[in-house]
């Protein structure tokens, strides 16, 4: 299983020479096994990630965790949903509300954007899922819903014995009497636990996270706490805030290190990186 990140920014695509090294663009993710290919939301960064897909590939799966833009952004501009000879599907949460093709429905339509969903050459196929177990190719997936304003879901993918799980907006604290020591009321246990490769939200430093909670996001100190007591082996911080330059989050992520002396992996995630999990 290889794993692709093409976006790794949050809330808000953020090109410029100050963030070169961890990159602008929002999420997008993609994950490969032989003809297998899943690409975990359609962020911004989804827009490079189509321009390397070739007809070769005749399906792909476009696993979206929430609606939120900056997760959805990109999919207007993703080439192979103009390409006649692939055959596209989008996931994404259920809710008891409205259907998922109808959410979808209207971020492609005026005056978000000017093609709807029926003008594309081959309709995407739409799977709703929520606390869920599905297969992709050789892929077996679990979806869970997870704490984040909006309907929002976690994916957990297993390859054999690898573990990657995925959870780019989350607030593992909120609604814990005694994060992290008890994880009872955490959400996202059943996504990360014992995974080889998390990437997890790092939004914000523990003094941001204080006027900030309830917004969803998490701070990298709660981020590495929910890691370790999940016992996963690596986690990548994911979802940079837009305003912090990549000095800024090195800073952020030497501080966070110092104070919380993590027993296992723990890096920054960056745009381009590439995994492989055996």
């Amino acid at each position: 299983m290889k794993i692709k990140v093409w976006g790794c920014r949050g809330s808000l695509p953020s090109p410029g020479p100050e963030n070169i090294r961890y990159g602008g663009n929002t999420s997008c993710v993609s994950v490969t096994k032989d003809d297998t290919l899943i690409i975990l939301d359609g962020g911004s960064g989804i827009q490079r990630l189509g321009k390397v897909v070739t007809s070769e590939v005749k399906e792909l799966h476009v696993l979206l965790t929430h609606l939120h833009i900056d997760h959805t952004m990109g999919l207007g501009f993703f080439q192979p949903l103009y390409n006649p000879k692939i055959q596209v599907h989008f996931w994404g949460p259920s809710t008891t509300i409205e259907p998922l093709l109808h959410r979808l429905r209207r971020y492609f339509s005026p005056p978000l954007f000017p093609v709807r969903l029926n003008e594309l050459p081959n309709h995407p196929i739409i799977h709703e899922v929520g606390n869920s177990e599905f297969s992709i190719g050789e892929l077996q997936i679990k979806s869970t819903y997870i704490c984040h304003p909006g309907p929002t879901l976690g994916y957990r993918i297993t390859d054999g014995n690898a573990v990657f799980a995925y959870m780019p907006d989350h607030e593992p604290a909120l609604g814990s009497p005694d994060f992290p020591n008890d994880l009872e009321w955490t959400s996202g246990v059943e996504i990360a636990e014992n995974a080889d490769l998390l990437f997890h939200d790092g939004q914000y430093t523990d003094e941001e996270y204080k006027s900030k909670i309830g917004w969803g996001h998490s701070s990298v100190n709660d981020a590495i706490a929910f890691g370790g007591e999940c016992k996963v082996k690596k986690m990548a911080i994911f979802h940079h805030d837009p305003l912090n330059s990549d000095d800024r989050l090195e800073e952020i992520y030497e501080e966070a290190i110092t104070q919380t002396k993590p027993a296992y992996a723990v890096i920054i995630c960056k745009e381009g990186e590439e995994f492989e999990l055996e």
